[in-house]
């Protein structure tokens, strides 16, 4: 399923949270469905980043040297 506005819109709180339920316990049959998942709450910490706050822990964003 694409990452569109609308999707993103239609996340609250409780989705938000099993979201993360699912990425902090790795509750996948395939590793692509948790980087879908991965993908997904960073665009939610991109666009609505009030939902996200409680999960930074989940994504990285420690800023990192490319030299």
């Amino acid at each position: 399923m694409p990452i569109t506005p609308e999707r993103l819109a239609s996340f609250d709180e409780t989705s938000v949270a099993s979201l993360a339920r699912r990425l902090e316990f790795d509750d996948y049959r395939t590793p692509f469905e948790g980087l879908s998942d991965w993908h997904l709450l960073r665009a939610l910490a991109i666009h609505r980043p009030e939902l996200t706050t409680p999960y930074a822990h989940l994504f990285d964003q420690e800023p990192f040297d490319e030299d």
